[in-house]
């Protein structure tokens, strides 16, 4: 993800360990012979002060003998003394955590998300005492830790429908999904679909975008070639109903699972929001699933941000995350939701969308 980051830790660890020098050798004291005058600009040794120098260093160094000798050190600790270690000061991180925060903000992690970062490693960092070539991976290290904190581990969407249809109340599990315009919602739908009919999970899909021309037709298309059914009325119609009469043919069939396209619309349009509500009151979900864009960086944040605010969303897909170099996104909205990050969409075939790895995602940032 951060094709810098490596890099950005490596000159910081040098420019730190540079600052740590090796202790200074005491210097060998020299004897200076002192000198008298015996015919204007003509001298010789002066041999009496020379004796008094010499008897008095003599002195000197058989007080240090007499001296009692400090207690012997055990192996590991002389060893220990003498390895260069270094502390990472205030002044230090304050300089290179500058940097690192730009390389953050460069790469669509949200400002709040990168001062939280910062704050969080100056408090692993600072102060603690570290060998030179510990350090690099200490960074690392707790960087990697901050980053694991940020993004809630995800779920598997087909063991929670196999729960739920397990239940005596035979009532199928209901997911809608919720998104702006073009964030592709309706070809992750599909996708989804198509996944769960693979592990023998029956589904049907809610045709609720009943505004957006041939919405209907696109998810019955993409429908058809799954081999699911759509319930769908005309445009313009309530999409609430639609998405009801879904819930109850699934419930009349005994189909396990509801998915529920809705209008693409944008945060900042209230009203539509507030029809999206209008959705979930009616056909009450299991689970309310936000698609974004991973490459919109931090408008994915104030999407993601309204959608939970007005309906309370409980998992995210990011789509085109084949073509995202950043991927700061899935820490940003991971992070303002505290809601897991559930798929990654790679493309536009069906097989074309993996569950979210954190893990794997920890690797990509170099970490």
């Amino acid at each position: 993800m951060f094709n810098k980051l490596r890099e950005r830790i490596q000159n910081w660890t040098k420019k730190i360990t540079e600052k740590a020098k090796e202790p200074e050798e005491e210097p060998k004291k020299e004897i200076k012979v002192p000198m008298k005058a015996i015919l204007p600009g003509v001298y010789e040794p002066d041999l009496d002060k020379l004796k008094e120098t010499v008897e008095e260093l003599v002195k000197q160094e058989k007080q240090k003998e007499e001296t009692p000798a400090p207690e012997k050190e055990g192996f590991f600790k002389r060893i220990a003394s003498k390895v260069n270690k270094v502390q990472i000061s205030e002044q230090d991180f304050e300089i290179y955590s500058e940097e690192l925060e730009m390389l953050l903000l460069e790469n669509n992690v949200a400002l709040e998300v990168a001062e939280k970062m910062i704050k969080e490693l100056k408090e692993r960092v600072i102060g603690k005492e570290l060998l030179k070539k510990e350090i690099e991976y200490e960074i690392k290290d707790s960087l990697r830790t901050i980053v694991e904190e940020i993004l809630v581990p995800p779920f598997d969407i087909s063991e929670k429908i196999r729960e739920k249809i397990s239940d005596q109340a035979k009532e199928p599990y209901v997911i809608l999904f919720c998104g702006i315009n073009g964030s592709g919602k309706t070809t992750t739908i599909a996708k989804i679909a198509d996944s769960l009919v693979k592990k023998k999970i029956s589904c049907v899909i809610a045709a609720s975008d009943t505004f957006r021309a041939a919405s209907i037709e696109q998810i019955k298309e993409h429908a058809e070639k799954i081999g699911v059914k759509v319930i769908s009325s005309d445009y313009g119609s309530d999409p609430a109903s639609v998405a009801f009469d879904a819930v109850k043919y699934a419930k009349k069939n005994s189909i396990d699972c509801v998915l529920v396209d809705t209008a693409g619309r944008m945060h900042t349009a209230k009203n539509l929001l507030k029809e999206i509500e209008k959705i979930v009151k009616v056909c009450k979900p299991d689970l309310k699933i936000f698609v974004g864009e991973s490459i919109t960086g931090n408008d994915a944040i104030e999407q993601v941000k309204s959608f939970n605010w007005a309906i309370g969303i409980d998992g995210i897909v990011l789509t085109k995350a084949d073509i995202d170099e950043k991927g700061g996104t899935a820490l940003s909205v991971g992070y303002v939701t505290k809601k897991p990050i559930l798929y990654l969409g790679t493309g536009q075939a069906y097989s074309s969308i993996e569950p979210f790895n954190k893990q794997k995602f920890i690797e990509r940032l170099g970490l």
